[in-house]
């Protein structure tokens, strides 16, 4: 343990150099020991490497931004806290993601390391403050130039902030909504549209979600995604019936309405998922279902819920 405390330091004392080929150097050594032994990051952070790193993320050598990138990547596996405490760091995120002359590599590992950072919950709420961040993940999701890998990383990031509730609304404002849908719409990829229907699972979880979601067909869209004949996956099914969930919880009766509108074709995606989505997924439906059929569901019950299915006296 002596000697990779010793190698560590040794590195970080070569980030100081006015070499920038030296620092260069000591960075890609510093991300390869990152990557390949684990019990080095602490050292590695311990030695001060963290606010040399997060300064070269403003570097012009792609390089040494994307190595850098990559070292706080790997050290933030283990070393969460340290990162978070480390002054400009989410500003120097911020900037790779928002530089139009990013490489897809450092687009990616940014948003890659802020999903890292994002599954402390405490982490939340700071990082969704950063509105920059959130417009600047919303902008690469909505860009159709942006590479696959880099719009799954952002969205992973965009669902870490959606976890905390009070981000929803800032997320809503700056055009997170839109710009999932669009996804989900244009796409097809399956990987990219599971990914975008989770985040507007959590998105919909706000008051503010109701008139974005109506001003684009929200509802309908998501109702579509419920049709088994649209080949959506069991994944995307589930996420179809959280987010309506969510939209009735925070919406009230008039998105209610506007699931009804639907018609009772629309109990055939809960009933589905009641059967066969996972445990959550089965409550969920359950908890759909019972909110839609108040009343009765246009006056129909269904028999799938343990209802009789005739017309309401």
């Amino acid at each position: 343990m002596e000697v990779k405390r010793r190698t560590a330091r040794s590195l970080v004392q070569r980030l100081s150099s006015v070499s920038e080929q030296t620092q260069t150097e000591a960075i890609c050594e510093l991300r390869l020991i990152s990557k390949h032994d684990p019990d080095s990051r602490s050292f590695i952070a311990e030695a001060g490497a963290i606010p040399y790193l997060t300064e070269t993320l403003y570097s012009s050598s792609t390089v040494a931004q994307e190595n850098a990138l990559a070292t706080l990547l790997n050290i933030s596996i283990s070393n969460r806290d340290v990162l978070m405490s480390t002054r400009g760091l989410l500003d120097a995120l911020s900037h790779v993601l928002r530089l139009s002359t990013s490489t897809p590599a450092t687009v990616q590992t940014a948003a890659a390391t802020l999903y890292s950072l994002l599954v402390v919950d405490e982490y939340r709420p700071i990082i969704g403050a950063k509105r920059d961040i959130i417009f600047a993940l919303v902008d690469i999701i909505r860009n159709s130039n942006s590479p696959a890998r880099s719009i799954k990383d952002a969205l992973k990031a965009l669902f870490g902030i959606s976890l905390y509730p009070l981000n929803r609304a800032t997320m809503v404002e700056l055009g997170a909504v839109p710009a999932l849908f669009s996804l989900v719409v244009k796409d097809g990829r399956i990987g990219v549209v599971e990914d975008a229907t989770a985040v507007i699972a959590q998105v919909a979880g706000c008051f503010e979600s109701g008139d974005a979601f109506r001003k684009l067909s929200g509802v309908g869209i998501l109702v579509d995604l419920l049709d088994p004949t649209t080949g959506s996956t069991v994944r995307v099914r589930e996420n179809a019936v959280s987010a309506l969930l969510n939209l009735v919880q925070c919406g009230g009766e008039k998105v209610v309405e506007d699931i009804r509108e639907m018609g009772t074709g629309v109990l055939d995606g809960i009933a589905e998922v009641a059967k066969d989505g996972s445990a959550k997924a089965k409550g969920k439906a359950s908890m759909l279902f019972n909110v839609l059929d108040r009343g009765g569901f246009n006056g129909v019950r269904d028999p799938r819920f343990g209802f009789v299915l005739e017309q309401a006296a």
